[in-house]
């Protein structure tokens, strides 16, 4: 899959939609779509035969997102509605904060790393602008450290997936170095 009408600053939710179809629609009876207010992932039922990741809002971020949340997900995890996460919404306390920053590391790491794939701007998020003040260093130290931990040990399978298929429609390296990821950057 090439781009040829698209440059790195533009980053269009329908093609992120079609780049994810294209890897995993029939493998594995999964779509990425526009949702609506907030994310949600979506098991297969009667209803429709494919699983649905549901991103808010049109955002390639909260795509981005969401397709790291399903691709950290192991089989029996995709088959319960949200991966059968608990989510408190925004206005957390420090210690809800805290748990909640323990479940997002690997998916935002593996965010970050489909961002530079796609060369879009990753941002870590707290996801908690109402809540307890908290220090978010160590939450971006170990989404970083997670980064690391990735180009050590390997990318998970479907994830690469995903990562190679960015890198070729937006052009990008497919070599990815410690320096691609600055921890000053988040």
């Amino acid at each position: 899959m090439t781009n040829s009408n698209s440059t790195l600053s533009q980053h269009r939710y329908e093609d992120l939609i079609a780049i994810f179809n294209n890897c995993f629609q029939d493998s594995h009876s999964t779509c990425l779509v526009k949702g609506g207010n907030e994310p949600i992932y979506l098991p297969a039922v009667d209803l429709h035969s494919h699983h649905e990741i549901r991103f808010a809002h049109g955002f390639y971020a909260s795509a981005l997102h969401e397709c790291a949340h399903w691709l950290i997900a192991g089989e029996e995890r995709r088959k319960l509605v949200d991966f059968g996460y608990w989510y408190e919404p925004d206005g957390r306390t420090a210690q809800q904060q805290q748990a909640f920053e323990k479940v997002e590391v690997k998916p935002q790491a593996l965010e970050w790393i489909l961002a530079v794939a796609a060369g879009f701007k990753f941002r870590v998020s707290v996801d908690n602008l109402s809540g307890e003040a908290t220090d978010s260093a160590p939450f971006k130290q170990a989404v970083h450290q997670q980064v690391l931990d990735y180009l050590k040990q390997g990318i998970p399978k479907r994830a690469n997936t995903l990562r190679l298929a960015l890198s070729d429609f937006y052009g990008t390296t497919i070599d990815l170095q410690p320096n691609h990821f600055p921890l000053e950057s988040l």
